[in-house]
């Protein structure tokens, strides 16, 4: 494949398509990656079955051309602190999308739906 200035490249022609399902997965992995989140929790009410939105195991998200916004359904574990757990989950997720599949942050929320008292972080 030939640049602008008439070089080759060395890529091959052709796409690449991500599935939701790895959106969703690269999500929840990162998420539970975060110390102070216990688990992920269900959504809340129904599943939205609207073409290029998906939701998984906590997550919920929705993709508008190259930008996704994510809900993230969350239990922490006690004695955490919500406003920082939230947080940097918010900045790893965002992070995590943006460098392995190079797609924007449209939004990231995080949603705290329970504390978990038998878990403690270590």
């Amino acid at each position: 494949m030939m640049d602008e200035k008439g070089q080759n490249s060395g890529r091959a022609p052709g796409t690449t398509t991500i599935a939701p399902s790895v959106l969703i997965t690269i999500a929840r992995l990162t998420a539970l990656s975060v110390p102070g989140v216990a688990m992920m929790a269900s959504i809340p009410g129904g599943v939205n079955r609207l073409i290029k939105r998906g939701s998984g195991e906590g997550v919920r998200i929705e993709i508008d051309e190259d930008a996704v916004a994510i809900d993230l359904y969350l239990i922490l574990a006690r004695n955490t602190n919500v406003r920082k757990v939230s947080r940097k989950v918010q900045a790893e997720v965002g992070r995590a999308i943006e460098d392995m599949v190079g797609m924007q942050i449209k939004r990231i929320d995080i949603h705290i739906e329970d504390i978990d008292y038998d878990y403690e972080v270590s």
